[in-house]
């Protein structure tokens, strides 16, 4: 039994899904760009030096959910997918999610974005595991909180341990683990499992991969 986990954005994604969402409700006339644009950069950059704080992001993020209705939001949600997640995904991408597919091997992706735009994000590539930072909802409508812990640096490891619970295994019931990456953020992830493989590194997961002897590949 071998285990095949993900990152998502810039790795299996040209881009990165929570960035452009916000980029894309601006564009829809759902958030203003003056109240929002320079947040969102900020916390991009932030999150890029690793040195975000990501309860501070979650509130930030998750506020927009709280704010609208959540049939508009699956109505926004629906054409960010289509239109902008879409020619994201690389052939590259899909043939190493495929190569592991027919090789038996379970697929799981792990994610800080939250689970609700990740979801159907995670279904073009036929993977139906997902690992997301949780947004609370009420009712059926977003509270603007986060639920459990956000899957973000060591909390993909906190996350990756409560799925295998739930699903009755143990990380040593697997004969190989793989883990494809292209954040410094992932870092305590990446040298948890047997196969770390660098997938378009940012420049401090290069130099990681480069000393200890990880495989670096590109996706784009």
């Amino acid at each position: 039994m071998q285990l095949a986990i993900f990152d998502l954005d810039n790795t299996l994604l040209n881009g990165d899904s929570d960035y452009n969402w916000s980029l894309f409700l601006i564009k829809e006339g759902l958030l203003d760009p003056a109240r929002y644009e320079k947040r969102n950069e900020e916390f991009y950059r932030a999150y890029q030096s690793g040195n975000l704080d990501v309860f501070a992001y979650c509130e930030f993020q998750f506020k927009t959910l709280k704010e609208n209705p959540r049939e508009l939001l699956d109505e926004m949600r629906a054409k960010y997918v289509n239109r902008i997640i879409k020619p994201m995904i690389t052939k590259k991408a899909l043939d190493l999610v495929e190569s592991h597919r027919k090789q038996g091997h379970q697929l799981l992706i792990i994610t800080a974005t939250n689970s609700y735009i990740t979801k159907p994000i995670a279904d073009l590539f036929g993977i139906s595991d997902l690992i997301g930072t949780d947004p609370e909802e009420l009712n059926g409508q977003f509270t603007g909180k986060v639920t459990g812990v956000p899957s973000f640096q060591e909390g993909k490891i906190t996350r990756l341990n409560s799925w295998l619970k739930f699903k009755g295994v143990s990380f040593e019931d697997f004969e190989k683990t793989y883990f494809y990456s292209d954040s410094m953020n992932d870092i305590p992830l990446l040298e948890i499992v047997s196969h770390p493989v660098a997938a378009n590194p940012d420049a401090t997961l290069k130099q990681k991969a480069i000393d200890n002897d990880w495989p670096i590949i590109q996706l784009r």
